[in-house]
């Protein structure tokens, strides 16, 4: 007899696929050395190495870290002969309108333009905000579906975050940052009736159980209920991740290509941080869009600009 009762049990999504529009992860922190290229880029690798299609933005109109990060791994392909998976990637010039307005106004153009085209090309778009307070970082902002926060293990950088009694330890008010990513999430529910996903990722996690690092594990975990965010795992202070950029390497890449000779235990936590922080965005589930049969080491040594016309490749 067959059981016509109505199916009650939860039954997952269906993956996305090449048809919808790629998921936008954007690492953002108004504050420098707080590690959102190094995130940046591995994110980016590992998606790669996943078989996904993925497309990054440099915002950082000062540093380009994350353009000369890939710039890196370009020459190194390129002089020692190896193969190694790239991102199409473009970075952003300043506009030069004298009029604040008229700048803003193009500068909102021309991203809404490289966006569009790189969601509609890519499984997932990473973008690298400046560490300062921009218009496009702002704008950008707006458009994460999961905003990434690289946050320092101090309450230096937390002041970033909240305003923190230094005697009590209680949390006063939210930071100005902390506020641009409310308006942010007001604006992109408005726009498209979608949510954004903030998650603050602790860096430079000492391993000691010392009480700087209990108080600040207390303080976030209040703070993130207050303002609506996640906490993640980041990457511990390790020399091996400031030693990869010259030659634009990841955690990922020197496993793959076997130069990091007999394995460490430091290198396969470092890359076990890694997975870890992969696993912490919870991506949605997605079928690899598939690649064209152009090899991955063809790619530009030099990102390009965007100019007034918009992305212009190589």
């Amino acid at each position: 007899m067959t059981d016509h009762s109505p199916d009650t049990g939860a039954r997952a999504p269906a993956p996305l696929g090449q048809d919808d529009p790629a998921t936008v992860i954007v690492f953002g922190n108004e504050k420098g050395g707080s590690g959102k290229s190094t995130g940046s880029m591995h994110v980016t690798v590992a998606l790669l190495r996943l078989g996904f299609k993925v497309g990054s933005i440099d915002l950082d109109m000062r540093q380009w870290t994350l353009t000369r990060y890939l710039s890196n791994r370009a020459a190194s392909m390129k002089n020692e002969g190896i193969s190694m998976p790239m991102p199409v990637h473009v970075f952003f010039s300043r506009s030069d309108k004298p009029n604040r307005q008229d700048a803003e106004a193009e500068d909102r153009t021309r991203f809404g333009a490289v966006l569009k085209k790189l969601r509609s090309e890519s499984d997932f778009v990473v973008i690298d905000c400046p560490g300062t307070d921009t218009y496009v970082g702002r704008l950008a902002t707006g458009y994460a579906d999961k905003l990434v926060t690289p946050l320092n293990d101090s309450f230096v950088d937390l002041d970033m975050l909240a305003n923190v009694d230094g005697r009590t330890g209680e949390i006063i008010k939210p930071s100005v940052y902390s506020e641009m990513v409310w308006e942010a999430r007001k604006q992109k529910a408005a726009r498209d009736g979608s949510s954004l996903d903030w998650i603050v990722m602790r860096n430079r996690l000492s391993s000691l159980a010392a009480r700087n690092k209990l108080e600040m594990e207390r303080v976030v975990g209040l703070l993130a209920k207050r303002i609506g965010f996640r906490v993640a795992p980041g990457f511990s202070e390790r020399v091996i991740f400031r030693e990869l950029f010259l030659r634009g390497l990841t955690m990922l890449d020197v496993f793959e290509i076997g130069d990091s000779g007999k394995p460490q235990l430091s290198h396969v936590a470092a890359r076990q941080e890694v997975r870890g922080l992969l696993n912490a965005l919870q991506l949605p589930n997605r079928i690899p869009t598939p690649h064209s049969s152009q090899p991955n080491d063809e790619a530009i040594e030099t990102p390009p600009v965007i100019g007034d016309e918009g992305a212009e490749q190589k």
